[in-house]
């Protein structure tokens, strides 16, 4: 089985890599894993590219990609867990279900902080966005 295992680092991501591990041997297989990150666009302001240059801008986003994959790498290579490690740009939600998609994964699978339905009405949920969007089944971990 191919699972998309998307993390941004915190604890709540973490518990997916977790629950991932643990529960690894439900699978005829040890799952390949697609370990993603996912970085919102630098908004773009006027006259910023004579100051920043593009390959400023990609380095940040390598470089927050790497800190944010790290535990989680840690974590799977513990577990001899094989993983394919991507840093990707752009609206989270929709970027985690097109790589999912273009990866033909069967599962995604990310970590959610289990707010409460008023809490996601106001501050939104990328985890519940992901959910309605994808036609990929979707397993959140809280």
């Amino acid at each position: 089985m191919k699972i998309l295992l998307a993390v941004d680092g915190s604890k709540h991501s973490l518990k997916a890599v977790k629950s991932l591990i643990e529960h690894a041997d439900w699978y005829r297989e040890k799952p390949a894993v697609e370990l993603v990150n996912v970085h919102l666009p630098v908004p773009r302001i006027r006259g910023m590219s004579a100051v920043v240059g593009a390959s400023q801008v990609r380095r940040y986003y390598d470089r927050e990609g790497k800190a944010a994959l790290s535990k989680a790498r840690k974590l799977l290579d513990a577990a001899g867990i094989g993983y394919s490690p991507r840093i990707l740009v752009g609206p989270v939600a929709e970027t985690i279900v097109r790589q999912a998609r273009l990866t033909r994964c069967e599962l995604i699978m990310m970590g959610t902080r289990g707010m409460s339905a008023a809490a996601n009405l106001f501050l939104g949920s990328c985890a519940n966005r992901v959910v309605s969007i994808s036609p990929i089944p979707v397993l959140l971990v809280k």
